[in-house]
């Protein structure tokens, strides 16, 4: 039976990143994922913030164009609020390619990755899968999704709101669009969340989320709908790729870590609760659990894992747990139409320029970079 120090578990941004930062500390990682290939299940429209662009080093290659416009739409689609920035806001990543830039770099790193394994359970250090023989680990990071099943064999939290999503992606002709940032408040075809229509120079993707039980249609159907005469939509210009899954919204859970293991990215509920972004808070809390679990297995005191505190945080997202509420009951086209209407004066412009260009979508979390590199080989 093999014996690794760290077992990630999702090979997401989330785990490859703590699996890159593990590795550099001298701790022996592996790498876990169900998926054959990388480039299969992905589940987020790759949208980066501008304040992700700027404190991550992302591979600039693998990354569209700059969006400095976004545009607000009521569900009559007519009059549109246009946000215009200075900076670049928001650009769209190949997320196929981000994910196996991540892939070697964790590698390079010293961290083993395989595919095509499937988690099956975690007792007593042991973990268990499908398709590869047990593996006895010192520590398990659960970045196994928004439902994550490490999370409930370390009993800990686990997600219980979630919103549903869904976009259609497809490549476009070059240069037949502007880089711009659509966004529809209409509940009929995503209650609770907006549809939208972004593109990252090659490709545009289509998307709707919303409340499962309010989407009576089914998400399918309403994606469809929305996709028929969505603004900002360029034709296709080959085939079209369906993406979609659960988006946690309940905030980042409070038991987050054990002396068996932690969550990081979905499986935390790392996601801003109002405009339900993930991939920003992935990296920072990645980056805090990296240290905090480097820490735990250098020298056993349990009382590193306070660091990575969940009821700290959620005392930070109390203003974007409210706004969530208000946001998920907005359910008939009038309280849309009205919201609109609010958001066209001076102080309805600058909540949704902060929101939407602001750089508090997700906390500072901890202190960057991790902690320094354990002094002894790796095994």
């Amino acid at each position: 039976m093999q014996t690794v120090d760290v077992l990630v578990v999702g090979a997401g941004l989330a785990g490859l990143h703590t699996a890159r930062l593990l590795a550099r500390q001298r701790l022996k990682v592996m790498v876990v994922d169900r998926r054959r290939s990388l480039s299969t299940g992905i589940r987020t429209t790759g949208i980066f913030v501008r304040r992700t662009l700027d404190d991550f080093d992302l591979p600039d290659h693998l990354l569209g164009p700059g969006v400095r416009d976004v545009l607000l739409y009521p569900p009559s689609r007519r009059a549109p609020i246009r946000l215009a920035s200075d900076r670049d806001e928001y650009r769209v990543a190949d997320m196929a390619a981000v994910y196996e830039h991540a892939r070697r770099a964790a590698e390079s790193a010293g961290a083993r990755v395989l595919l095509g394994v499937r988690y099956v359970d975690a007792s007593m250090g042991v973990v268990r899968f499908a398709g590869a023989g047990p593996v006895t680990a010192r520590f398990v990071v659960g970045a196994d999704g928004a439902r994550s099943r490490v999370a409930r064999d370390l009993g800990l939290d686990v997600n219980r709101r979630f919103l549903v999503g869904s976009e259609l992606v497809h490549p476009i002709a070059s240069g037949t669009t502007t880089p711009a940032f659509h966004c529809v408040l209409d509940p009929r075809v995503a209650p609770g969340y907006l549809g939208w229509v972004i593109d990252d120079g090659r490709h545009a993707h289509v998307g709707v989320a919303g409340y499962p039980e309010a989407m009576r249609t089914g998400i399918r159907h309403l994606l469809d709908a929305f996709a028929a005469d969505a603004p900002g939509r360029a034709a296709p210009a080959g085939q079209v790729e369906r993406r979609g899954g659960p988006i946690p919204v309940g905030g980042v859970l409070r038991r987050l870590a054990c002396p068996a293991g932690l969550l990081v990215g979905d499986a935390a509920g790392a996601v801003s609760p109002l405009t339900a972004g993930g991939l920003d808070p992935c990296l920072r809390m990645s980056e805090l659990a990296a240290a905090v679990a480097a820490g735990y297995l250098r020298t056993g005191d349990r009382r590193v894992l306070s660091r990575y505190d969940g009821d700290a945080l959620r005392r930070r997202f109390r203003g974007r747990l409210l706004l969530r509420r208000v946001f998920a009951g907005i359910r008939s086209p009038a309280a849309a139409e009205a919201a609109v209407t609010v958001l066209r004066g001076r102080a309805g412009r600058a909540l949704a320029a902060r929101i939407l260009f602001g750089d508090g979508s997700f906390p500072d979390v901890g202190p960057r970079p991790a902690d320094p590199p354990i002094d002894r080989p790796c095994r």
